[in-house]
């Protein structure tokens, strides 16, 4: 992490639960969580019952895939499992849907309600292979925790 982790919780738990658009919330969780990892890219997004859905993502572009069936890709292998998939090289996943040529790291970290309603997912995208330290999916897994009032 390249600053403070608990300032920065503490800094996404404020965001999530403060008034205002959700989108926009939960796009400036998006950008704090990518700045302080130094990842290319985060996504955050609402899981259904048969679709997953980008709310706000933040890098160089929109994702190739903003809507998927819940059973495709890292995604929802996380969310079936209802726990976190970290790929430390997506080439070698067969359920990696390629959203941007250069990943080659991912990481999904399922946000749950707390009778374990997996509601939504924490994405962080990486163009360097073995990029998700022991910290970094410490600090995501936090993050899962401070973010559900995007979901209230």
């Amino acid at each position: 992490m390249r600053s403070n982790a608990d300032e920065t919780i503490n800094r996404i738990r404020e965001i999530a639960y403060s008034e205002g658009d959700r989108r926009a919330r939960a796009a400036a969780i998006a950008e704090l969580i990518r700045v302080v990892g130094d990842h290319r890219w985060v996504g955050l997004y609402d899981v259904g019952p048969s679709l997953i859905a980008a709310i706000a993502w933040t890098g160089l572009k929109a994702p190739s895939h903003p809507t998927f069936p819940v059973n495709q890709g890292l995604n929802g292998a996380a969310v079936t499992a209802c726990a976190p998939i970290v790929v430390q090289d997506v080439r070698n996943d067969s359920r990696y849907l390629t959203t941007f040529g250069s990943t080659l790291a991912e990481a999904i970290f399922p946000v749950l309600s707390p009778t374990g309603q997996v509601l939504g997912t924490i994405d962080v995208e990486s163009d360097r292979v073995n990029a998700f330290s022991a910290e970094d999916e410490a600090f995501l897994s936090r993050c899962t925790t401070v973010i559900a009032g995007l979901w209230d």
